[in-house]
């Protein structure tokens, strides 16, 4: 079952929306309006990260972005992608593997920590 983003109770992306996919979904949000500008995933298993390099390139200022991740976050991901994540308050982004599960409210260029970030560790051990 694959992550349900809401935003001001809309809900953005949602399987039952089919809109969410394995990997890492975006959903980036006008900060001043409230307006969805777009959704979108990026399979970190076996798609192409230059995809979401170019992605989080082009984030504008001002812009919320939440994320979610769903089944593999971390195969695909290298530093320019990790650096990028860091640079939206995302605090677990070095260590971000397979399997991991993490979402984040940020911000483009924030200087800080996001106060709305979660991240759990996968183990195979405890996982249902």
């Amino acid at each position: 079952m694959g992550p349900t983003m809401c935003f001001e109770n809309l809900v953005i992306m949602s399987p039952v929306k089919n809109n969410v996919g394995r990997g890492l979904n975006f959903a980036l949000v006008n900060g001043t309006t409230g307006v969805v500008l777009t959704q979108k995933c990026f399979d970190m298993y076996s798609g192409d990260v230059m995809l979401l390099v170019k992605f989080l390139k082009e984030i504008p200022e001002g812009t919320l972005v939440l994320v979610a991740s769903y089944d593999d976050s971390g195969t695909k991901m290298n530093d320019e992608t990790r650096k990028f994540l860091t640079n939206l308050g995302n605090s677990y982004a070095k260590q971000l593997g397979f399997r991991d599960s993490s979402f984040l409210l940020g911000a483009k260029d924030l200087r800080d920590k996001s106060p709305f970030e979660q991240f759990l560790k996968n183990n195979p051990d405890t996982n249902k």
